[in-house]
């Protein structure tokens, strides 16, 4: 059924609101619907349509940037289309709505001692957009992204209604909508591949590195574990720059696993559903994050790290998700917002990440946090981010002087050698930029020529950066 037949149909109520990103750094003004159905999601696109303003799905809003609001015209809040429809332990494979949470997924899953293969740093994702945004974890050496997983996708489009894609079923829509930014579709629900979980915990194997070098020469080494990731102080001052925690670890047998209870007599399910412990307030003073207090707390945190630790039992939900005990932690940012900057470079140019490196303390940038990884193999559509190399994620100050001119200094040193920025942390990339860096664009292009001639579907990111066809 396409959107033109819905039209006999009252479309669900809109509500005017304020949107932005979690970065905080540009709002817009849109029209917000909540389908109850699928005939709801295909109503809206029909009036999107009509009314020439587009639309855009979104789920929990933990895109950085600009990906999930549509300035002037509507956006489907997906967040409450939120069921989980089946599993089946046996095929090991769960269907769920475009809003069922990762947390949701691995609570329901816990109960048959399954798990998902691959989650991001914060279980409030939704399912559509971890398919979306193609999010990757600590395990993407060795298991790939979260596309890689997923089997079949259930999809509204302009052109031709509702659809189901898979691999064997267009496979050309399927993967363009992995990682694809909402652009092909609105996502209302997908099927994905599940695993068994051993026990809700890992063990971690921990070293603490003196400067940059120390860690790339660490993290260069064979990579035998399936977690790994590298805090890294980037406000140490000379050699001491890039000094980090490694932290490599792999899933702990039931057999070994602590036998202690879990704090407060949780279970692992109740740890993956309770709130934060504590929630930033709306007044939070900009003025206490500042170089100099970040400097002393990454000093503090260096320097409480063991210096090597190996077979350290850590609880599962913890260790995916640190940042979720603080609620709304993007206040700590103040008015101006944050910028989350992640690039990724391909292996063979280590010579061109640490010039990023070099660049970044040049340009005294302030980098409140930064998380370093590997990446395996590409997989996935023309806007998939991962590629096989090495991706650095860096949290700076929105209003930060000269932070728009230095990133664009390091677009084109990305650019330079095949890298690329993630589309999902986006806020201020530029369209040109994009070219240099996606060179399967005109893939893209030709296939939302097909399935949303009239570029009914449309965000402020597509916009910006030129994805979204004649605007007329």
């Amino acid at each position: 059924m396409s959107v033109t037949e819905c039209r006999a149909r009252t479309t669900v109520a809109d509500v005017e609101r304020s949107l932005s990103g979690w970065g905080r750094t540009a709002t817009s003004r849109c029209r917000v619907y909540r389908p109850r159905d699928v005939e709801d999601v295909l109503g809206v696109l029909s009036e999107g349509a009509r009314g020439g303003t587009g639309v855009i799905a979104r789920g929990a809003g933990c895109s950085y940037g600009d990906a999930a609001q549509n300035e002037g015209g509507a956006v489907l809040d997906m967040s409450t289309y939120d069921g989980i429809l089946a599993i089946d332990p046996e095929r090991r494979l769960v269907t769920a709505q475009a809003g069922a949470r990762i947390a949701d997924l691995m609570v329901g899953l816990a109960e048959h001692e399954l798990t998902l293969p691959v989650v991001p740093g914060t279980r409030h994702v939704t399912l559509a957009g971890a398919i979306a945004s193609d999010i990757h974890g600590k395990n993407h050496h060795r298991d790939g992204a979260f596309a890689r997983h997923v089997t079949s996708i259930s999809l509204c489009t302009p052109a031709s209604g509702l659809m189901v894609v898979s691999p064997e079923a267009d496979a050309d829509l399927f993967y363009a909508t992995l990682g694809g930014m909402g652009l092909t579709g609105v996502i209302v629900e997908a099927t994905l591949r599940a695993e068994e979980l051993p026990s809700p915990w890992v063990a971690a194997d921990v070293d603490r590195t003196n400067g940059l070098q120390q860690t790339l020469e660490l993290l260069s080494g064979p990579e035998r574990h399936r977690y790994s990731v590298a805090w890294l102080d980037m406000l140490a001052e000379g050699s001491k720059m890039g000094r980090g925690v490694i932290s490599r670890a792999d899933p702990l047998p039931a057999r070994d696993a602590p036998s202690r209870p879990w704090p407060r007599g949780k279970t692992y399910p109740a740890t993956l559903s309770q709130g934060a412990a504590f929630d930033v307030p709306r007044a939070f003073p900009p003025t206490l994050l500042r170089p100099a207090s970040v400097r002393a707390f990454n000093a503090l945190n260096w320097r409480k790290s063991p210096r090597r630790e190996r077979g350290r039992p850590l609880a599962l939900a913890p260790y995916f998700f640190p940042l979720d005990v603080l609620g709304q932690w993007n206040r700590l940012y103040g008015p101006g917002g944050l910028i989350q900057y992640q690039f990724v470079i391909p292996s063979g140019q280590e010579a061109v990440l640490q010039r990023s490196f070099e660049l970044m303390r040049m340009r005294r940038l302030p980098v409140y946090l930064a998380v370093f990884k590997r990446f395996g193999a590409a997989f996935g559509g023309p806007l998939s981010f991962p590629l096989q190399g090495w991706t650095l994620a860096i949290d700076l100050p929105g209003a930060a002087p000269g932070l728009r001119s230095a990133l664009d200094e390091l677009d084109e040193l990305v650019a330079s050698c095949g890298g690329r920025v993630y589309l999902t942390k986006d806020a201020r990339l530029s369209r040109a930029a994009l070219l240099s860096m996606y060179p399967r664009l005109h893939e893209f292009d030709t296939l939302r020529c097909r399935v949303d001639p009239d570029g009914v579907l449309r965000s402020d990111l597509a916009r910006r950066l030129g994805l979204c066809g004649d605007l007329r």
